[in-house]
């Protein structure tokens, strides 16, 4: 399965990715992100640079907690932002449009992930096991 991103989708995801794994969140009072969040983040970085293939649930299911991660922290600093500016200062709107655009991302993966996750019960006759998921194979 091909994994399709916009312009626009690609550099809000880097621009998010900078931000987590550089830890300088907005957010006060920021946690330590998870060490699998952080792991997937760092794997995920080198491929936003266009569309990635997906062979496998397990490998979407990595992307996932990678974009879900930097999602969450885009919503953070979107609120920081917000709130130390103004709703219309250009920072906050660039960060609106940063969150949201990752946001598109995330749902659309969901979505690949629940038709991923249908094929592979219609196949087996039985929702994905971790062992499933990583070994039914997608073509492109």
């Amino acid at each position: 399965m091909i994994l399709h991103f916009s312009y626009e989708e690609l550099r809000a995801l880097q621009a998010g990715a900078d931000v987590f794994l550089e830890g300088k969140s907005a957010e006060a009072g920021a946690v330590m992100a998870p060490p699998e969040s952080r792991a997937r983040v760092e794997a995920l970085q080198p491929l936003l640079h266009g569309d990635v293939s997906l062979s496998t649930l397990e490998e979407l299911w990595g992307v996932q907690t990678a974009v879900t991660a930097i999602v969450e922290c885009l919503r953070a600093e979107m609120e920081s932002l917000v709130v130390a500016m103004h709703a219309a200062d250009e920072g906050a709107v660039a960060a609106y449009f940063d969150f949201a655009h990752a946001l598109i991302v995330s749902v659309r993966i969901g979505e690949l992930a629940s038709e991923m996750a249908g094929l592979i019960e219609l196949v087996t006759g039985s929702p994905p096991t971790r062992e499933t998921a990583h070994d039914f194979q997608f073509p492109d």
